[in-house]
């Protein structure tokens, strides 16, 4: 079996099975896979594949009321990290990922390094956070202070520059804004050292946040960036600049958020509220 009987079950996923667009394409995936490295075959033409037809979904995003109500059944860095999520507009792991130099206090910005797509990009530390900031880095490097006496304290570095700067790796500029709170411990060399926070305990702990808060919607932590995202299209901020923000390449991604504005169907008074 090779290339018609692949286009045969591709076909045959979107045909009758109705799996959605990224389902086949994992499916395709998982066959070039299989056939390349296992089978030691390459695939020629497959000729025409009857595509899944991909989906466009409005995303969920929580009235500023709602985020109020999650964020207050939040606490710690749990709640330090949610609110950077809402404020500045950063998925988990851009949040998870953030670095100590990554801060700007004096110019309140956050730079976001390697994010999807491999790109940077530069947003804004919010006036209020500021000051919480300060004092959970503040333990945070008392943290740190105390691995490094420990004979501890480096992190993994970027690209491999723990071989080029040998005391980076140490360096508090380079220590996690977030790190997790029990060090990871190679039992084989002894050697310890910290990650930062596992995605997983911030997921569980919004989860959690919006059950309490009896919300319907399905909010995650990426409902916090949709969120971000609308209200400032509310406020009156010009796509472009939310798109710069968000780190979107191509403006037609942000253009999602104006669905959910109030100047499409939430926005027209229905002519049966007139009778």
């Amino acid at each position: 079996m090779a290339e018609p009987e692949i286009n045969q079950f591709l076909t045959h996923l979107a045909v009758k099975e109705h799996v959605s667009a990224s389902t086949q394409n994992q499916a395709l995936s998982s066959l070039l896979f299989l056939y390349r490295y296992v089978l030691d075959r390459e695939i020629g033409d497959l000729g025409e594949v009857i595509r899944a037809r991909k989906s466009i979904r409005v995303p969920v995003v929580m009235t500023r009321e709602e985020v109020k109500a999650v964020l207050n059944h939040l606490t710690g860095d749990r709640w330090l990290m949610a609110s950077l999520m809402y404020g500045s507009g950063l998925r988990l792991m851009e949040c998870l990922r953030l670095r100590i130099q990554d801060m700007d206090f004096s110019r309140n910005e956050i730079t976001i390094r390697d994010g999807k797509g491999g790109k940077d990009r530069m947003t804004m530390l919010p006036d209020s956070l500021k000051s919480p900031l300060q004092d959970h880095l503040q333990k945070v490097k008392k943290i740190h202070e105390k691995d490094v006496a420990d004979g501890w304290g480096r992190v993994e570095l970027p690209n491999a520059l723990a071989r080029k700067y040998v005391n980076a790796p140490i360096d508090w500029r380079w220590q996690w804004v977030f790190p997790q709170e029990k060090r990871w411990k190679n039992v084989k060399i002894g050697e310890e050292g910290r990650h930062h926070t596992d995605e997983s305990l911030v997921q569980k702990a919004v989860k959690d946040a919006v059950t309490k808060a009896g919300l319907i919607k399905r909010a995650t932590c990426h409902t916090f960036r949709h969120s971000f995202a609308t209200h400032l299209l509310e406020g009156g901020y010009d796509i472009r600049t939310v798109q710069e923000l968000l780190g979107h390449k191509d403006v037609k991604t942000t253009m999602i958020y104006t669905h959910v504005l109030n100047r499409g169907p939430a926005g027209v008074r229905s002519p049966v509220d007139g009778l």
